[in-house]
C-alpha cells in the first residue's frame, strides 16, 4: 500500500497569501521609494571607481567625527601601568578611562539615585555602545600592524579605502600574540614569535599537530569572501580580494581588535558594534545541547590562553 503525503488545505492557503502580501510589499515599496530597508544597496547605480572616490574624498571627516567621539568619551593617553606586561613585554595600560561630565565626579554620581543621573543627563557617555567608525556602511576595520604582515606573507591587502582603524595601540593586545598549547605546555610559545598565515602554518605545526588538528588550522587561516573584501564592485578595498581568513581577526588564535557589526536580526543602524574576541580559552568553556546532553565549545586547534 503506498502512502501518500496530504498537504492540508489551510497551509496552501496560508502560503499563497504569505506570497502575495511579499510581493504587494515589494510593489509597495518600488513605488513609494520611501519604505526603509532591512539590507545595505547591492544595486549599484555608480561604478567603482566613482564609488571608491567618493569614499575616499569623504573619509577624512568621517574618522574625524568618530575620533572626536571617542576624544570626548575616553581619555586615550598612554599611560603604563608599573610592572605589569604582556608576553613580550607590551606595557599593559592603568587607570578609569571613561570621561565625566564636566564638574562631576565619581563620588557624587555613587551619591545619586539612578533617576537623578538619567535627569541630569549625568550618564557617562563612554559606558554608553560604542559606533562603528562608520555605523551607517559598517563592516570589518583591521589595525594596521595586521594588514601590514598580512599583505607581506601573502600579499592580500586589508586596507579599506573608506575607513581607518580607530583604536589607539597601546589598548590592543600586543602583536603577533604567543600560542602556547595545552597540550603541549612544555614547547613555550609555538608561533615563535610569528604571525601564523596559511604560507608558514606547515612550518610553525607539522609535527606538533595531529593531521586533523593541521587541516582545521588551515582552514581558520583561508581567506573567503567578504562584504568589504571580495571581487565584485561592492568590496572596500581598491584591488579585488581573496577575501578574509578568520585568523585575520583572531590573530594567533587571540584577537587584534578588529571592528565589525554583529551580525544579527536588527537592521543596520541598531546593529552593536563588536571588537574582535579572543577564541582562547573556547577548549574550556561548555554548552548546553537541546538534549540537556553537555557537549564540548568550538575548540580551534587546542589554542590556550597566553
Amino acid at each position: 500500500m503506498k502512502l501518500q503525503r496530504r498537504v492540508p488545505r489551510w497551509s496552501v492557503i496560508g502560503s499563497l497569501g504569505a506570497a502575495a502580501m511579499v510581493l504587494l510589499g515589494m510593489v509597495f515599496a518600488q513605488e513609494s521609494g520611501k519604505l526603509p530597508s532591512s539590507y545595505a544597496p547591492v544595486n549599484l547605480n555608480e561604478d567603482f571607481a566613482a564609488v571608491m572616490g567618493r569614499m575616499k574624498a569623504a573619509k577624512p571627516d568621517v574618522m574625524k567625527r568618530h575620533l572626536d567621539l571617542l576624544n570626548e568619551r575616553y581619555d586615550l593617553s598612554n599611560r603604563p601601568a608599573a610592572g605589569m606586561a604582556m608576553s613580550r613585554s607590551k606595557p599593559v595600560q592603568e587607570g578609569v578611562r571613561v570621561k565625566l561630565p564636566k564638574g562631576v565626579t565619581w563620588e557624587q554620581l555613587a551619591a545619586m539615585a539612578p533617576e537623578e543621573i538619567r535627569d541630569r543627563t549625568l550618564f557617562p557617555a563612554g559606558f554608553l555602545p560604542l559606533p562603528h567608525p562608520n555605523h551607517a556602511e559598517g563592516g570589518m576595520v583591521f589595525p594596521q600592524p595586521t594588514i601590514d604582515e598580512v599583505k607581506k606573507l601573502e600579499g592580500r591587502d586589508l586596507t579599506r579605502f573608506d575607513l581607518d582603524f580607530d583604536t589607539p595601540d597601546q589598548f590592543l593586545p600586543e602583536f603577533p600574540p604567543p600560542i602556547y598549547l595545552t597540550i603541549q605546555p612544555d614547547l613555550g610559545d609555538v608561533s615563535q614569535g610569528k604571525l601564523v598565515k596559511l604560507t608558514n602554518y606547515y612550518q610553525l605545526f607539522n609535527g606538533i599537530l595531529n593531521p586533523k588538528q593541521l587541516e582545521g588550522l588551515r582552514l581558520l587561516l583561508t581567506a573567503f569572501p567578504q562584504q568589504q573584501f571580495n571581487a565584485t564592485e561592492d568590496r572596500r578595498s581598491e584591488r579585488p580580494s581573496t577575501g578574509v581568513a578568520c585568523f585575520d581577526c583572531h590573530v594567533n588564535g587571540h584577537t587584534n581588535k578588529a571592528a565589525h557589526l554583529v551580525g544579527d536580526i536588527r537592521p543596520q543602524e541598531f546593529r552593536h558594534r563588536i571588537n574582535t574576541p579572543t577564541l582562547r580559552g573556547e577548549g574550556k568553556q561548555r554548552a548546553e545541547a537541546p538534549s540537556n546532553r553537555k557537549v564540548s565549545a568550538f575548540q580551534p586547534s587546542q589554542l590556550a590562553e597566553g
